[in-house]
């Protein structure tokens, strides 16, 4: 089965600070054509010649490569999109009470995530990790880079330029703080709620 481009839930012009322009920009082509090119790549794979797969170079190790670029972008695109929507209201409940308990005060995990996105060139990642049953904000300078393998996202900035430079130039700080208020922080709960189950 084909991957789907999902649907933002909100209005394309509902986002405080984040222009029409640059949510259909980059939903209706940067995200869409992540979908796309999985599916193109998923295709691909299906006739790709195994015999000649080589460490230095073969079509196959090309397709493997770019198979996880195309669906971490696409992954942490749904994530990004499914976190917005909201007014950046704190949250109540679990969530909210392991931040504090693994940032020592939302402030700081504040501060943490915002650094985080400073230093990126590509994503911030909040994400639940297992091994250790705490809450961490991960650097990923590209989609497939960065990560921690079995940590489940639970919200993400996009820090390429692309997500912010219609509306902010070069202030990828004043981007920040307009995702922060935006960010349907219920969304984010649900998704920790999952992974810590």
């Amino acid at each position: 089965m084909a991957f789907q481009i999902k649907d933002l839930p909100f209005g394309k012009d509902a986002l405080k600070g984040i222009s029409e322009k640059t949510t259909e920009i980059h939903h209706d082509k940067l995200y869409a054509g992540y979908v796309n090119k999985r599916n193109e790549i998923a295709e691909a794979l299906e006739s790709a010649d195994r015999s000649k797969a080589n460490q230095a170079y073969s079509p196959f190790r090309a397709l493997k490569l770019e198979e996880t670029f195309a669906a971490d972008g696409a992954i942490l695109h749904e994530i990004y999109f499914d976190s917005l929507g909201g007014d950046g209201s704190l949250p109540d409940g679990a969530f909210k009470q392991k931040i504090v308990e693994d940032f020592g005060s939302w402030e700081k995990f504040v501060e943490d995530a915002t650094a985080t996105a400073m230093a990126a060139r590509g994503w911030a990642v909040t994400a639940y990790d297992p091994s250790d049953g705490k809450i961490r904000n991960f650097l990923c300078d590209m989609h497939n880079q960065g990560g921690v393998w079995g940590s489940v996202p639970l919200w993400t900035i996009d820090c390429y330029e692309h997500a912010y430079f219609i509306d902010y130039g070069a202030d990828r700080g004043a981007y920040i703080k307009a995702v922060f208020e935006n960010v349907n922080w219920a969304a984010v709960a649900k998704r920790y709620d999952a992974a810590s189950a």
